[in-house]
């Protein structure tokens, strides 16, 4: 088994032979029961004496928000705390600037921080923030380390954090003063891409890469916890808790639907597939789908093979997330992210509870047609729809996908079919995450079209004044 450790923190073990006898204490806020264990036995050769105290922090009141119109969501709730302080967290340095500008433009003292900024304006910055009252730092995530303001009354996450850690660590800086603070994060679909695609480039073994999946799948399990938010949290690190009150769920519970019968197949096709298993493989067996895998193992032959088979493959990912989350399954990160039955799961599965669950609030977006009420399929959008201007900007970026092709010698609708460019008109993206909710735009095209059919989309704008 690969640690868990990038290679530069392995390379502290050496300080216990370099320096025999002298005490060596390793500190950590945020590091789940993997990490401190990998970290005891690769720093320490597992000779240690471990303190592990509490992670709750009860007056932070924990909220997630399916992204719609970010802007719009960020202003509205930063307008519910006029005069404090905060921290805004954005995945990218443009989108930090264009947030922070956004603020500003709406009267907010907002200053930005970033790596790509100058060392003496991110001293500045973080001084002003630091001893101002009723400042909003906007800031990626080199800010942070060392910073202890006592008033910041909340964190907002725009993005989706990169783990359950990273993110436990950055909504932290909350309430630190005890008293009453908000931790509110937006996430969607683009954001779940973009994450992906991050651990995927990661100069990484593909050992780490698999893990980082895992812990993402677990915080995807946060967002979709059917139950209290701050009990899904604690399990996380290893705390149990009962339902705070204090967090979203519980205050204002979404609709939760019987889905007993569901959760009992999967947690059948997990035991009969022998709890070690990850989820694609339980749902594969679920919907009858005949992979290779499926056949060698011979899990084709099981009675739950294809027993789901009226699901999508996003609703049992769904499910078995909020099963995750709610002590139903545990997942194995620390292995190869198999699923096993928790004793709570083999209650469920005998017919000792039920299962609760909301439905899915990241549906996928369809590859079949889309169809009317009477079943015929639907003519999609014309470009005889569009007024003046976006006629204008959809030409431009006609005149771009056909030089892109061109460049590639490949057909013009390969780079992009005419309804994903009539729906980047219609939605007129101005950054990668904004890009990536197009219809149409997948990681691949995502990385290889962002810039210059952004650059194009900007460019016409500003000429239309």
């Amino acid at each position: 088994m690969g640690s868990v450790l990038p290679p530069e923190y392995e390379d502290l073990c050496r300080l216990r032979h370099l320096f025999p006898g002298v005490p060596i204490a390793a500190l950590t806020a945020t590091a789940d029961a993997i990490t401190r264990e990998d970290i005891a036995d690769r720093l320490f050769g597992g000779e240690v004496d471990s303190f592990v105290l509490g992670f709750d922090r009860p007056n932070i009141r924990l909220a997630v928000e399916m992204k719609r119109e970010w802007k719009r969501q960020c202003r509205s709730f930063i307008g519910r705390h006029e005069g404090e302080s905060g921290i805004v967290y954005c995945l990218s340095r443009k989108k930090t600037e264009e947030t922070a500008a956004l603020l500003v433009a709406d009267g907010v003292r907002a200053l930005p921080y970033h790596a790509g900024m100058e060392k003496t304006d991110r001293e500045a910055h973080q001084n002003v923030f630091m001893t101002d009252p009723g400042v909003v730092m906007v800031a990626t995530i080199a800010f942070g380390m060392g910073i202890d303001k006592a008033d910041v009354r909340y964190v907002l996450h725009t993005d989706l954090p990169g783990s359950v850690e990273a993110y436990y660590q950055e909504i932290g800086r909350a309430g630190r003063d005890g008293r009453a603070a908000e931790a509110h994060m937006l996430y969607g679909l683009a954001d779940i891409r973009m994450r992906r695609q991050f651990i995927e480039e990661e100069d990484a073994g593909p050992e780490r890469r698999r893990r980082e999946h895992k812990r993402l799948d677990a915080l995807l399990g946060y967002c979709e916890a059917p139950a209290c938010r701050r009990v899904t949290l604690l399990e996380y690190f290893g705390e149990q808790n009962e339902p705070c009150g204090n967090c979203d769920v519980c205050l204002d519970p979404a609709e939760r639907i019987d889905g007993t019968e569901d959760a009992q197949k999967i947690l059948a096709a997990v035991y009969r597939t022998g709890e070690r298993f990850g989820a694609a493989h339980v749902i594969d067996v679920l919907r009858g789908t005949a992979t290779e895998k499926v056949g060698r193992a011979g899990h084709d032959r099981l009675p739950t093979f294809g027993m789901g088979a009226a699901r999508g493959k996003n609703e049992w990912r769904s499910l078995i997330r909020q099963m995750v989350a709610t002590g139903l399954l545990r997942l194995d990160i620390g292995g190869y992210g198999g699923l096993s039955i928790t004793g709570k799961g083999r209650g469920l599965l005998q017919g000792e509870s039920v299962f609760l669950y909301r439905r899915d609030t990241a549906p996928a977006r369809s590859s079949e047609p889309a169809r009317d009420p009477g079943g015929r399929r639907r003519k999609e959008p014309q470009d005889g729809s569009l007024s003046g201007p976006e006629t204008a900007l959809l030409d431009a970026l006609k005149a771009l996908r056909l030089r892109l092709a061109n460049e590639r010698g490949v057909p013009a609708y390969v780079v992009f079919p005419d309804r994903t460019l009539i729906d980047m008109v219609r939605r007129r993206p101005r950054t990668e995450e904004e890009f990536a909710e197009v219809n149409g735009v997948g990681a691949a095209k995502l990385k290889a079209f962002a810039e210059p059919f952004l650059a194009a989309i900007e460019s016409v704008l500003a000429d239309a004044g």
